[in-house]
C-alpha cells in the first residue's frame, strides 16, 4: 500500500525505512529461507534477517517515544540519533550470517548519515556516499569475502548509486536496480547456488531492504521484488507444496481462518500437498517416496528447482532432520564455508562482545584460525561476533580473553538450538501439545491462562517481539504448539517465531487469529488427545467461522471506510474496517453488534475493556435476548486492552 513518500533522509524517513524493510522481508521470509544453501543449507536466512530489522526497528521507536517524553514536543528526533539507533538495534539483534552483514550495511550507512550530528536532514549526494561505505565496510568485517553473496549485491548496489544523479528517490532505485541484477547474477558465481538452482538468500534479503528504501522515497514499492524477481524460472520456496518447475514465481502456503484447513495455493501444473498427506507420508502425482520426511511436520518447506523434472524438489536442512533430501542438496559442496552436507564445521556461534580495537584484531585471527564464516562487526567498544567451528567452547574462550562476552549463542547444525546455560537440557518432561497465545489485556491473558494456554500480554501501544513468543513457546515446554497471535499486525512477528521454533526441534502451528475472541473460539474446541493436524484445522475452522468486532475511540481525524472521523468520535469495527462513527459508546456498540448478528451467529461473545461503561453488558445482553432467539451471550473482563469493547459472533 503506498504512503506519503519522504523527501529528504531524516529521522522520520529512517523510522519509515525500517518499518517498510521489516514488513519486506516478512513478505519474503518463507521464500528467502527456502532458498538458503550457502554458506549453510539450514533454511533460516529470511527469519534471521527479519530478526535482525526487528531489532532495529524496536531501538529507533525507543529513539521516537524517549524523544516525545524528554522533550515534549510533537517534531523528530535527530538524524544522527536515529541512525545510530537502527544501527545500534541492529548489531545487538543481528542472527546468523546474513543478518551480521546485514547490521554492519547499516553500521556503515550510519557512519556517514550521522557524520554532522547537527544535520537534520541530508540528501541524495549523502545517501549515495552511505550506500559506498555500507558496502566497503560490510566487506572489511568478513575475515574471507566471497563473490556471489550479499556482499556483491550491496557493492553492485554501491555501485549502481554512485552513477546516480538526483534526490534520495532516485539514488535508491538505481542502488535497488543494480543489487537485483547482481542478485540474478549470483548463482554464476557462486557454484553452490547454480546447482541448486537458486540466488544467494542474503542477498535476495538485500534487494527486499533497498526495495523498501525506494518505497520510502517515492511512496511505492518496486512491483518486480516479489513476482518475477528472477526472470520465468523463478526459485521460490513453499510449505507443503510440491510441484514442477514451471510457473515462475515464489509461492507461500496460506493459512487462512476462512473456515477451511491450512492449504497451499496450486500453480497450473503443480500438485498440492494437503497437511494429512504430509502426516501420512503422501506425495501423490510425484516421485517422493512416503516417509521422506519426518512424520507429521507442517513447516516443510520444499522448493521446485528450475531445470529439474517436475516431482523432484530441494529441502533445506532444518526440515529433514540430516537425511538425504530428494533433489538433493548434500552433494553440494564448495569450499570450506559450504556445511549444506555436512562436511563443514559442525557449530554457529554468536556473542556480542565488549572489547576494545586491539583485543578485536587478536580475537579476528584466533577465530580465523579456528573455523569459517568469520564476521566481526561493530565497533565503539561493542561487537557482534559469528563464526562456524567445531570446538564451539574454544570460540566462546577466544571471547573470553578478548573481552566481555555475552548472549551467547550455540546452534548445531544439524541438532537445533543450544542456549548456553551449561548446555543442558531441561530435566522435567515435555508435555505433547500447548497453546501459545497473544492476548491484549490482563483480563484474558487470565482467562486464556485458565483454559490451559500460555499466554503472552501485550499491553496497548507495545506489541511483543517474536524473541518474546519464541520464550513463550519454550516455556510452555511442549512438543507441539499452537500459536495464536490474535491481531494481524502480529502475522509476520509470529511466523518469525514459529520458524525459530522450529529450528529448536518444536511442531510448531501458527493460525493466523485477527482478535481475541477469534483465540477464544478456537480455544474453545482445542483438544490436545486429537492428532495434531486434525486439533489445527479444528482450531483454524472455529476461529475462521468467528466475526469479531471492536468499539474504540479515535485518536486524531482521519479517513475510514465509514467517512471521516474527528479525534474523540467513537469508532465501531468489524472484521478489522470501520464500519460506524458515532458519539455514544453504548450507541455505537448496539449498532456493530445487530450488524455482525444480522449475518447470522449462535453466540455471542464480549470482553469489556477497562474503560467500557459500566452498564454497557447489561444493554447489550439485553439487547441480544429480546431481538434474538437462540442467540447465547458470554461476557468477559479484558482489562487493559486499548479497545473499549471487543464482540465476536459465531
Amino acid at each position: 500500500m503506498a504512503h506519503v513518500p519522504q523527501t529528504f533522509f531524516d529521522a522520520l524517513a529512517v523510522r519509515t525505512w525500517c518499518g517498510l524493510a521489516l514488513e519486506s522481508l516478512g513478505r519474503a521470509r518463507e521464500e528467502i529461507d527456502a532458498i538458503n544453501v550457502y554458506p549453510v543449507a539450514d533454511g533460516d536466512t529470511g527469519t534471521n534477517l527479519y530478526l535482525t530489522v526487528e531489532s532495529a526497528v524496536a531501538a529507533v521507536e525507543a529513539v521516537f517515544a524517549g524523544h516525545e517524553v524528554e522533550s515534549a514536543r510533537t517534531g523528530s528526533p535527530s538524524l544522527a540519533d536515529t541512525v545510530r539507533a537502527m544501527a545500534h538495534g541492529a548489531l545487538i539483534g543481528a542472527r546468523g550470517n546474513s543478518g551480521t552483514i546485514l547490521a554492519q550495511l547499516l553500521r556503515g550507512m550510519a557512519q556517514v548519515l550521522a557524520a554532522d550530528g547537527e544535520t537534520a536532514h541530508t540528501d541524495g549526494s549523502a545517501l549515495r556516499l552511505a550506500l559506498r561505505r555500507a558496502a566497503d565496510s560490510a566487506r572489511e568485517a568478513v575475515a574471507h569475502p566471497v563473490e556471489g553473496t550479499v556482499l556483491s549485491v550491496a557493492s553492485a548496489a554501491a555501485d549502481a548509486a554512485t552513477g546516480a544523479e538526483g534526490d534520495c528517490g532516485t539514488v535508491a532505485r538505481a542502488a535497488y536496480e543494480g543489487a537485483r541484477a547482481a542478485l540474478a547474477a549470483t548463482p554464476s558465481q557462486l557454484a553452490v547456488l547454480e546447482r541448486a538452482g537458486v540466488v544467494d538468500a542474503g542477498g535476495r534479503g538485500l534487494v527486499a531492504v533497498l526495495a523498501a528504501l525506494v518505497e520510502t522515497f517515492t511512496g511505492e514499492a518496486p512491483r518486480e521484488v516479489y513476482r518475477g524477481l528472477l526472470g520465468d524460472g523463478g526459485f521460490g520456496g513453499t510449505h507443503a507444496h510440491v510441484g514442477s518447475a514451471e510457473g515462475g514465481a515464489a509461492r507461500t502456503r496460506e493459512e487462512s481462518a476462512d473456515g477451511g484447513a491450512p492449504h497451499a495455493r496450486v500453480e497450473p501444473g503443480e500438485v498440492g500437498v494437503p497437511l494429512t498427506d504430509l502426516a501420512a507420508g503422501a506425495f501423490p502425482g510425484t516421485d517422493l517416496a512416503p516417509g521422506a520426511f519426518p512424520g507429521g511436520d507442517d513447516h516443510l518447506l520444499v522448493s521446485p528447482v528450475p531445470g529439474r523434472a517436475a516431482g523432484e524438489a530441494v529441502v533445506p536442512a532444518h526440515a529433514r532432520g540430516g537425511s538425504a533430501a530428494p533433489g538433493g542438496l548434500d552433494d553440494c559442496a564448495d569450499g570450506p564455508a559450504d556445511h549444506g552436507g555436512g562436511g563443514g564445521p559442525a557449530f554457529e556461534v554468536i556473542y556480542l562482545l565488549e572489547a576494545d580495537d586491539v583485543a578485536v584484531a587478536r580475537l579476528r585471527a584466533r577465530l580465523d584460525a579456528l573455523g569459517d564464516s568469520l564476521v566481526v562487526v561493530g565497533g565503539d567498544g561493542l561487537w557482534n561476533v559469528h563464526v562456524h567451528v567445531d570446538d564451539a567452547g574454544a570460540a566462546v574462550e577466544a571471547g573470553v580473553e578478548a573481552g566481555r562476552p555475552y548472549r551467547i549463542r550455540i546452534t548445531h547444525f544439524g541438532l537445533g538450538d543450544v542456549h548456553t546455560t551449561g548446555g543442558e537440557r531441561p530435566l522435567r518432561e515435555r508435555v505433547q501439545r500447548a497453546v501459545v497465545a497473544v492476548v491484549p489485556g490482563e483480563g484474558l491473558a487470565g482467562l486464556y491462562t485458565e483454559a490451559g494456554a500460555t499466554a503472552v500480554l501485550a499491553r496497548p501501544g507495545e506489541p511483543p517481539a517474536s524473541g518474546e513468543l519464541v520464550d513463550a513457546v519454550r516455556r510452555a515446554h511442549a512438543r507441539e504448539v499452537v500459536l495464536l497471535p490474535n491481531d494481524p499486525e502480529l502475522r509476520h512477528t509470529a511466523a518469525a517465531a514459529a520458524e525459530q521454533a522450529r529450528a529448536e526441534g518444536i511442531r510448531v502451528a501458527l493460525i493466523p487469529t485477527r482478535s481475541a475472541v477469534q483465540g477464544i473460539a478456537a480455544l474453545a474446541v482445542h483438544e490436545p488427545e486429537r492428532r495434531f493436524d486434525e486439533d489445527v484445522v479444528s482450531m483454524t475452522s472455529a476461529a475462521g467461522a468467528t466475526r469479531y468486532g471492536e468499539v474504540v475511540v479515535a485518536e486524531r481525524q482521519s479517513w475510514t471506510m465509514a467517512g471521516i472521523c474527528q479525534a474523540g468520535d467513537v469508532l465501531g469495527l468489524i472484521d478489522g474496517d470501520v464500519a460506524v462513527i458515532g458519539s455514544d459508546v453504548t450507541a455505537t456498540a448496539e449498532t456493530v453488534l445487530d450488524r455482525m448478528i444480522a449475518a447470522g451467529g449462535e453466540l455471542v461473545t464480549i470482553v469489556l475493556g477497562d474503560e467500557a461503561p459500566e452498564a454497557i453488558a447489561e444493554h447489550l445482553e439485553a439487547r441480544v435476548r429480546e431481538s434474538y432467539l437462540a442467540v447465547d451471550t458470554v461476557v468477559y473482563r479484558g482489562g487493559r486492552q486499548g479497545a473499549l469493547l471487543l464482540i465476536g459472533v459465531e
